[in-house]
């Protein structure tokens, strides 16, 4: 069972809501999100409802401002609470769409898409176990996205705007 608080103000001030299972819509809940505190579970939160846009995947801690989860505005509508997961981690990437091209299998997290896979660009993939964050930039940084097990024909399908994947990691902070 996860729990999270959301606050309006930045530093867990003003109008708090707290959280404890999927929400699609959070706009009767609060106006605007500035702080969150991950009680347990992890979490993706997301710029509109309907689990749509901007994607932020955060984990059990205290987040003082918007800024420490990589936030890009205090814009936050949807929540989704990622099951636990206990077992295998397995994912291909591919630099085509359908499944074409080159492809390479990780079990690993990866800071540097490039030095490993090289290619810049991941336009399918295919999550065979466990659930992954990819990043837009190397280190863990930029934009973020949430697969689940799967299978992700072009970057679209897994919210994409472009095929940009510079690192990933496997989602495994649920304690």
């Amino acid at each position: 069972m996860g729990k999270i608080i959301f606050y309006e103000d930045r530093d867990f001030q003003g109008h708090s809501y707290e959280c404890s299972s999927d929400h699609s819509d959070l706009q009767s809940f609060f106006s605007h999100c500035n702080s969150a505190r991950v009680l347990s579970g992890c979490w993706i939160i997301y710029e509109r409802p309907g689990y749509m846009g901007f994607q932020y995947y955060l984990k059990r801690g205290n987040y003082p401002d918007y800024q420490n989860w990589m936030g890009y505005n205090d814009s936050i509508k949807s929540c989704r609470m990622i099951p636990q997961y206990h077992g295998n981690y397995r994912i291909r990437l591919h630099e085509m769409e359908d499944f074409k091209g080159y492809m390479m299998e990780f079990t690993e997290d990866c800071p540097h898409v490039f030095e490993k896979f090289r290619h810049h660009d991941v336009h399918s993939c295919n999550v065979l176990d466990g659930q992954w964050i990819f990043y837009e930039q190397p280190n863990y940084r930029g934009r973020q996205y949430y697969l689940r097990p799967g299978q992700y024909k072009r970057y679209t399908d897994w919210g994409g705007i472009n095929s940009r994947v510079s690192s990933f990691r496997r989602v495994m902070d649920f304690f």
